[in-house]
């Protein structure tokens, strides 16, 4: 059975109709199947779907990022990779049900696979936490990012999780250290890490897999520090106002790619990933390839630079570049030419104020 949005009636209605249209059992018995008729209501689907998905807004991309039917880590792990080997546990508490890891193979490469898994029916969603990650699980994740860096394994993780887990005993044991843990491995690593968020990629429970290399999107995700609920909770104290959050905090693909937060944007199928998965599935299996490829002639170290320079650039002109004349080994911002310019006026605009009233009178003494 098919889940629809509230945005997508029209479409439930035309599909609806050219199921009963395919069906030759009608009111009166046996019929004929009238093909005509079902082209053109196909046509119609397609249509209405290029005309509502092309000119979605950022809550309605919320509600597709979050669509029940919509592909999970676990269909693009069979899908993508083979030989995959599941390997769990944390060696401190537990393990995990919401995280996937393991080892597996694609392009006949090695590569450690992290998946955030949110279920796909209601008893899978319970045993996952709905994508959401304890201390656990982050620990498990750390273990394995190590074990990739100590043989030289390039790591790919898919993030789909509305947030790390915000329960009492997740506190009682360290969700917040361990969020900042594996960022910074993720980040001390001196290996290729990809991250591709399927869904939704929510504050840190998603950032603490996603410090990577590159970090790449599909059309339809989001990834925000919050979700648009809770900040229209937090700033008009109203969770109806979740369009006008989700419009004010960037979250979609499009505006994260323009803002220089993400690497890259997978499109998806007409109507979303979950209409077409096995297309979606070979889109990212391509981008994972192809952006593994972009890395094999750099070293550990460079790659490790890579990834410190791609972070320290976001909201800047330059970011950090190698310093060959002062520090070898060292990195150093190195700020724009408009950028220094704007600064030292405004460190000394009082200075230029006088200047230019001095200047004015003059001219004025001048021309009188």
């Amino acid at each position: 059975m098919k889940n629809y949005l509230d945005f997508e009636k029209e479409i439930k209605a035309l599909e609806e109709e050219a199921d009963n249209l395919r069906s030759p059992f009608g009111s009166g018995g046996i019929s004929e199947v009238d093909t005509k008729k079902i082209k053109d209501t196909e046509e119609q689907i397609n249509q209405k779907l290029d005309q509502i998905y092309s000119n979605l807004n950022s809550w309605q991309k919320t509600q597709v990022a979050r669509h029940e039917d919509r592909p999970k880590a676990n269909f693009y792990i069979k899908k993508i990779f083979s030989q995959f080997t599941l390997l769990s546990g944390d060696r401190y508490f537990g393990d995990d049900k919401s995280v996937i890891a393991g080892f597996g193979l694609i392009d006949n490469k090695s590569v450690l696979i992290i998946g955030q898994e949110k279920g796909e029916d209601l008893n899978s969603r319970i045993e996952r936490n709905f994508g959401m990650m304890r201390p656990e699980g982050y620990r498990k994740c750390i273990r394995l990012m190590e074990l990739a860096d100590r043989f030289q394994i390039p790591v790919i993780s898919f993030i789909d999780t509305p947030g790390a887990h915000p329960g009492i005993g997740a506190e009682q044991r360290g969700q917040a250290s361990a969020i900042a843990k594996s960022i910074e491995c993720c980040m001390s690593l001196t290996v290729p890490n990809i991250s591709i968020i399927i869904g939704e990629g929510g504050s840190g429970g998603a950032i603490a897999l996603a410090s990577s290399n590159k970090v790449i999107m599909l059309e339809n995700s989001i990834y925000s520090v919050i979700s648009p609920e809770g900040c229209a909770s937090i700033l008009w104290r109203d969770p109806s106002k979740s369009l006008q959050a989700a419009e004010a905090m960037k979250l979609t693909a499009k505006d994260l790619f323009k803002l220089k937060i993400i690497d890259e944007v997978i499109a998806e199928p007409l109507g979303g990933a979950h209409r077409d998965p096995e297309s979606i599935a070979e889109d990212i299996k391509y981008s994972i390839i192809k952006n593994l490829k972009s890395f094999e002639k750099l070293s550990r170290n460079e790659i490790h630079d890579h990834r410190k320079t791609k972070f320290l650039q976001i909201g800047r002109d330059k970011g950090l570049s190698k310093v060959t004349n002062l520090n070898k080994e060292g990195l150093s911002y190195k700020e724009n030419l408009t950028f220094k310019l704007n600064f030292h006026i405004a460190k000394n605009k009082y200075v230029y104020a006088g200047l230019g009233l001095v200047l004015f009178v003059g001219l004025i003494a001048l021309i009188s």
